[in-house]
């Protein structure tokens, strides 16, 4: 696991060149659009709304949320893939656009390797397996039974085929050797209302997504996907320690651009992102989400999105499972 560590890099004189015209005026020619692949309420909307206000300060350009949803996200990574790399429209990259989809659909409009610039890593997070309020079946031990008592009885939301918490479905089951029936949503938003409403039974959510109704008690937390407690949830076991050892279900988020973004630029944005994710501010509502392992360079981004892909690659493969499943 990557360690969580706090970037406070200098901007000195020695920065490259064109970085003090950058300093001068606002970071680029209008507006910045930070692009999220799901509808508003889900923890992809949610954690580039906490960075929306610091990176607005800190470019001195408005700094707008745009909701692009459907296909897990690679609607969003398809269109700002397309873009001018001129810094004003971002996407905040997720496990699903970059390394899911790639796994489970070789024939993508976009190289989730290629066609973009890597900014910067914002956080990982565990999911949470949650229920609503009224299954009875509140351990890991007793939902493997359920499951095995009624097979495809249970019900599991995703916030869509191919997204994070279908692939934790799809780990479940391949390692419980069980079958559950899929409900995919267009989001985790109008997902956690269905699961609220009782219309689905269960769903390993975003820890950013499901946190507000956990603490509310709309939801109940069963367990989460790391390896290791969150601190968020220190009460909360893990599916591993559980009942499957060796589980392990995250959900991550970063910002990238186009590919061909300068590279003074890259540097430029990654700086201030670090800055902003060190705010104490930040730093807390990022915790309070289950958000860790945040910020560095582009560079180490890039790295962690190309094991990503290696990881869920060698599952879809192992696992057999498919985009229909």
């Amino acid at each position: 696991m990557i360690r969580r560590r706090t970037f406070t890099a200098a901007l000195g004189a020695a920065a490259t060149v064109g970085a003090p015209s950058l300093r001068a005026q606002s970071l680029t020619p209008g507006p910045v659009r930070i692009v999220v692949g799901f509808p508003p309420g889900g923890g992809t909307d949610i954690l580039a709304r906490i960075l929306a206000p610091k990176l607005q300060e800190a470019w001195k350009s408005n700094v707008i949320i745009e909701n692009k949803a459907g296909a897990a996200g690679v609607l969003a990574a398809d269109y700002v893939a397309k873009q001018n790399p001129d810094g004003s429209t971002l996407l905040m990259a997720h496990i699903n656009s970059h390394a899911i989809a790639p796994a489970l659909q070789p024939r993508l409009s976009y190289n989730a390797e290629t066609d973009f610039s890597p900014i910067s890593l914002v956080g990982v997070t565990p999911n949470l397996l949650i229920c609503n309020t009224e299954q009875t079946a509140r351990t890991v031990k007793d939902i493997i039974a359920a499951c095995r008592a009624r097979p495809g009885h249970l019900t599991f939301g995703s916030s869509g085929p191919a997204s994070a918490q279908h692939l934790a479905l799809e780990l479940f089951k391949h390692q419980a050797k069980v079958f559950a029936l899929h409900i995919p949503y267009r989001g985790s938003g109008p997902l956690i209302i269905d699961l609220i409403g009782g219309q689905v039974q269960y769903s390993f959510e975003t820890m950013t997504a499901a946190t507000p109704h956990v603490k509310s008690g709309k939801v109940v937390a069963v367990a989460q996907t790391r390896t290791q407690r969150s601190k968020a949830y220190p009460n909360v076991p893990t599916v591993a320690e559980s009942d499957l050892p060796g589980f392990d279900a995250t959900t991550w988020y970063g910002l990238a651009g186009p590919k061909g973004m300068s590279a003074s630029l890259v540097k430029r944005m990654n700086e201030d992102i670090n800055r902003a994710l060190a705010l104490p501010d930040v730093a807390e509502r990022l915790a309070t989400a289950g958000a860790e392992d945040s910020g560095g360079s582009p560079e180490r981004f890039a790295e962690f999105m190309q094991k990503e892909r290696t990881k869920y690659t060698r599952l879809v493969k192992d696992a057999g499972i498919k985009i229909d499943s």
